[in-house]
């Protein structure tokens, strides 16, 4: 019996070996999934699975396929955290997400404290990577590098103008807004107007008065889509001529839809377009079959799943501390945004911010485009 029993937990413990060696890795895209924004958070999760379900097609990674865990943060800080817990809860190691700086952050310590590796593929404010963490790393560039293309555009192009600065209160909206606001003063351009508003809002004529009463011939808003986007329409309900710019919280179709005919003409900062990559066409082809417009970070999203499955590659491990060393010594990864390394803090070596340009494409419909 003895013999039988012993014969018995060999075997059990064998089959569980076994099944440990095959075992999924757990990896989490968290985001706005529903709630205003929920077009970036479909922009992250479809960025995400794409890139998992090609992954997998090849084999995974170290012979183990990627599982995926959607996590809904509805772009609210504590439904931030508790989707953190959840991923905890459930084994996570690896994590996409989130898209809001304000929700990154305070998720950051719940990733940090659990041994977790997190890339976001869009908060671009400072803060996030300027904690010390081992853990946090990012495929977008901060919001000083782009308030300084911002910057620079108003000052080359707008120098004995009104500029008016408009922002959401939120971490990354008033974040980027006082990153081109500093510059542009620096560079002695001094705003007409500086003003927070509310998000969620539908109504925002106060303000946009505050802005026609000023004279402004440039609103810089620092936000989302949603409220630019009304913002944008009062502006021309009001008759109001001025230019409006953006940063990256603007990119995506929506906008356009909110601000109706007014959108066009208004200017935006992005990192250059990873769709129209040439090298790019297969993997925006998949996208594009399953009637999905691969816009804005749906590649970020993609290349941060392509960053954790080399490094794990490089490594032989799937362990998030020794990727995480690994990433911060400036190994180079081949992704869809190009080829990208990372420095101590988790930011990528190089970003570089271009300026675009909301206007009608060949089909009528009022989208952006790089400047030349």
């Amino acid at each position: 019996m003895k013999q039988l029993g012993l014969t018995g937990f060999v075997l059990a413990a064998g089959l569980a070996f076994a099944g440990a060696a095959h075992a999924d890795i757990k990896l989490g895209v968290a985001g706005p999934i529903t709630g205003a924004n929920a077009a970036f958070g479909a922009q992250l999760q479809r960025g995400t699975e794409q890139a998992v379900e090609d992954l997998n097609a090849k084999g995974g990674v170290l012979g183990q396929k990627i599982s995926v865990e959607v996590g809904d943060d509805a772009g609210d800080p504590k439904q931030g955290v508790s989707a953190a817990n959840r991923f905890v809860g459930d084994g996570v190691k690896w994590v996409v997400g989130h898209f809001n700086s304000g929700i990154s952050i305070p998720t950051s310590d719940v990733y940090e404290e659990n041994g977790m590796l997190q890339i976001t593929p869009a908060s671009t404010n400072p803060k996030f990577t300027e904690t010390g963490k081992w853990n946090t790393f990012r495929t977008c560039g901060r919001d000083d590098q782009q308030g300084d293309v911002a910057a620079k555009y108003i000052v080359d192009n707008f120098k004995g103008k009104k500029i008016a600065i408009l922002h959401d209160k939120t971490t990354y909206g008033k974040g980027l807004a006082d990153a081109t606001k500093a510059a542009m003063n620096k560079a002695g351009v001094k705003e007409v107007v500086y003003e927070g508003v509310n998000t969620g809002e539908k109504d925002y004529s106060a303000v946009v008065s505050k802005v026609k009463a000023s004279g402004a011939d440039l609103v810089y808003w620092g936000g989302l889509h949603p409220e630019g986007g009304l913002i944008r329409r009062q502006m021309t309900d009001q008759g109001i001529k001025a230019v409006m710019m953006s940063g990256d919280g603007i990119t995506d179709n929506e906008f356009a839809a909110i601000a109706g005919p007014g959108a066009e003409g208004t200017l935006m900062t992005f990192g250059p377009e990873a769709k129209n990559r040439p090298e790019n066409a297969a993997i925006v082809k998949e996208f594009t079959d399953k009637n999905f417009d691969p816009q804005a970070y749906t590649l970020y999203s993609y290349a941060a799943v392509q960053v954790m499955a080399e490094a794990a590659e490089a490594t032989k491990s799937v362990d998030p501390k020794k990727m995480a060393e690994y990433m911060h010594a400036g190994h180079t990864f081949k992704t869809v945004l190009g080829d990208l390394s990372f420095d101590k803090k988790g930011d990528l070596s190089k970003a570089g911010y271009v300026m675009y340009t909301w206007k009608k494409g060949p089909d009528g419909k009022i989208t952006y485009f790089e400047n030349k």
